[in-house]
C-alpha cells in the first residue's frame, strides 16, 4: 500500500503560500457546521512511521482549526487503572461527543503491530485484533463517528535522512530518541506489519488515507483536505446507510415464546429460604476473597419485568459483600452527554476494576428491549446491536470478566399485585409511577424482544440464566446459586 507514497510528491513554497489561507478557511468553515449540526463526531486516527511528523500535523490543525472543540489523545503506555480493564477501554473512554473531534497519536493499532513486529504475537492473533478492529470501526460509524485514518509514510531511506537532520540540529536532538533508531533497524519488519494492518482495516467506512511525508507542504494540505472533505461528506448524510446485520427470527407459529413457556409456580419455603440463603451468601464471600480473584472481575446484569425483583436479588449479594468491592449502577435514560456518543460508551465507563464486581440494574440490552419497543432507535441500529453486543462481552471475557446475565420473569398477574401494592404503601411509592403502568400495556412485546434477546445473545462467555420469579425467595436463591457456583468454578482456591 505505500508505493504510491514514495514517489516524491511535492509542492512548491508559492503553491503553498497561496492555497494555506484558503485551507483554513475551509477547515474552519466546516468544522464551524460540524459544531452547529452536531450530527456525528470525528474521530482522527494518526498513524504513520517514525519521524514522519505526526506532531507536526497535530500542532498544524489547532492551529488551522478551532482547538477548543478538538481533543488530543497522544495514548503510550497504560495506566495501572486502564490495564485492570479491557484493551478498548481507554478509547472507549475518551470518545468525542457529537460535534467535535478527538485526535489520537497512539491507537487502537498501535499494541497489535507492535506486539506482531517483536513477535509477541502469532499471525493468527494479529489478524483476530485486526478483525475486532473492524467490527469496533465499523460500529463507531454506525453510531455516528466519523472515522478518519491517515498513515503519514516515510521511505526507509528518507526516515533516515529525517533523523539524521533532526539529530544534528542541537534544538531538535531531542525528538530522535534510541528508541526511534532501533525500530529503524527493523525497519522493514515495521513495514510489513504495517502493511498488512491497513490492508485489512481499510473499509468503505472507515479508510485509510496513505501521505508520502517527506515534503511537509505537501503533507499539510493532504491532511486539510482528506480531513475537509471526509466532514463534508458525512455532514451531507450523518445516519449511513446501515445494513441489518443480523437473520429476522421468524416467530413460532403456535405463538409460543421462551418466556412465555417459563414454570412459574416454582416456590420456596421461609424456613429453607433462610437457610440457604446464609449459606450461599457465606460461600460468596468466602470466594470473593481468594487471591485468585485479584486477577479477574465480575460483571453482572438484571433484566426483566417491572417489579421482577432485581432489586431485592442484588441486594441479596452486595449483603455478601465488602463494600469496597461492588459498585451497582442502575441504568435509566440516557443523559444528553451519553446520547452525544455511541450507546456503548456509558457502560465501558462503568466496567469494574481487577478484584471488583460491577452490577448493572438494567444495562446495554436497552437498545433490543426499550429503545426497540418505543421505536427510539431505527431496526437496523437494534438488529445489529446483537452482534455489538456479543462483540463487547467476548471482549470483556478475553480481559478476565466473569459475566453472568439473570432475567427475572414474572406473570401479568403477578406484576400487577406488586404494582398494586407499591401504590398502597407509602414507602413503596417511589418505586411506581406512570412509566411501569405504561410498559405494562406492552408487556407482550417485551415478551417477544426479551426471548429474542436472550436467543440471540446467550454464549458461552456470557449466558442468561432465566429466573422464574414470581415467588422472590426462589427467584433470589437461584441468583445467588447461580452465582456461586460459576464463581467457584472459575476461582482457584490459590
Amino acid at each position: 500500500m505505500f508505493e504510491s507514497a514514495e514517489l516524491g510528491h511535492a509542492i512548491s513554497k508559492q503553491v503553498f503560500d497561496v492555497e494555506e489561507p484558503k485551507m483554513r478557511e475551509k477547515l474552519l468553515k466546516v468544522q464551524y457546521e460540524l459544531l452547529e449540526k452536531a450530527a456525528c463526531s470525528v474521530v482522527l486516527v494518526l498513524g504513520g512511521v517514525d519521524g514522519a511528523g505526526k506532531g507536526e500535523v497535530v500542532n498544524l490543525l489547532h492551529e488551522w482549526m478551532d482547538a477548543r472543540h478538538i481533543t488530543t489523545h497522544a495514548l503510550e503506555a497504560a495506566t495501572d487503572e486502564e490495564r485492570e480493564r479491557p484493551q478498548m477501554y481507554r478509547f472507549w473512554s475518551r470518545l468525542p461527543p457529537r460535534g467535535k473531534m478527538a485526535m489520537f497519536v497512539g491507537s487502537w493499532y498501535t499494541a497489535p503491530v507492535i506486539d506482531r513486529v517483536y513477535g509477541n504475537t502469532t499471525a493468527a492473533e494479529f489478524a483476530r485484533s485486526l478483525d475486532d478492529i473492524t467490527h469496533f470501526e465499523a460500529m463507531l460509524s454506525n453510531e455516528r463517528v466519523l472515522v478518519i485514518k491517515i498513515w503519514l509514510h516515510l521511505s526507509k531511506r528518507d526516515q533516515r535522512a529525517r533523523f539524521k537532520e533532526l539529530a544534528a540540529n542541537p534544538k531538535t536532538a531531542w525528538r530522535v530518541t534510541k528508541l526511534d533508531w532501533q525500530h529503524f533497524e527493523i525497519y522493514d519488519r515495521f513495514r510489513k506489519q504495517s502493511e498488512r494492518a491497513l490492508r485489512a482495516t481499510s473499509t468503505g467506512a472507515a479508510p485509510w488515507h496513505v501521505i508520502e511525508s517527506t515534503d511537509e507542504e505537501y503533507r499539510a494540505l493532504s491532511v486539510g483536505q482528506i480531513i475537509h472533505d471526509a466532514i463534508r461528506k458525512r455532514l451531507e448524510d450523518p445516519i449511513l446507510n446501515s445494513q441489518i446485520h443480523a437473520p429476522a427470527l421468524l416467530e413460532a407459529i403456535d405463538n409460543r415464546t421462551l418466556l412465555g413457556s417459563l414454570d412459574l409456580s416454582k416456590t420456596l419455603d421461609k424456613e429453607n429460604y433462610e437457610s440457604r440463603l446464609a449459606d450461599l451468601q457465606a460461600r460468596l464471600n468466602k470466594v470473593s476473597r481468594r487471591r485468585s480473584f485479584q486477577k479477574r472481575n465480575v460483571v453482572l446484569v438484571f433484566e426483566g419485568a417491572d417489579a421482577a425483583g432485581k432489586g431485592g436479588a442484588i441486594r441479596r449479594i452486595t449483603g455478601a459483600l465488602d463494600a469496597r468491592q461492588y459498585r451497582v449502577t442502575p441504568i435509566a435514560a440516557p443523559t444528553d452527554e451519553e446520547r452525544a456518543r455511541p450507546y456503548l460508551w456509558r457502560f465501558w465507563r462503568n466496567l469494574p476494576r481487577r478484584g471488583h464486581f460491577a452490577i448493572f440494574d438494567r444495562s446495554w440490552y436497552g437498545r433490543v428491549l426499550v429503545e426497540r419497543i418505543e421505536k427510539f432507535c431505527d431496526e437496523d441500529d437494534w438488529m445489529r446491536a446483537y452482534g455489538e453486543i456479543n462483540d463487547f462481552e467476548e471482549g470483556l471475557a478475553e480481559a478476565g470478566a466473569i459475566i453472568l446475565k439473570f432475567w427475572l420473569h414474572i406473570s401479568p398477574e403477578e406484576q400487577l399485585k406488586r404494582f398494586t401494592e407499591r401504590q398502597d404503601v407509602s414507602f413503596k411509592r417511589f418505586k411506581i409511577g406512570p412509566e411501569d403502568w405504561r410498559n405494562r400495556e406492552k408487556a407482550d412485546a417485551y415478551r417477544v424482544a426479551g426471548s429474542e434477546m436472550i436467543d440471540r445473545t446467550s454464549t458461552e462467555f456470557a449466558p442468561w440464566t432465566i429466573v422464574e420469579a414470581n415467588d422472590k425467595r426462589y427467584a433470589r436463591i437461584k441468583v445467588l446459586r447461580t452465582l456461586v457456583e460459576r464463581l467457584e468454578s472459575e476461582l482457584s482456591d490459590s
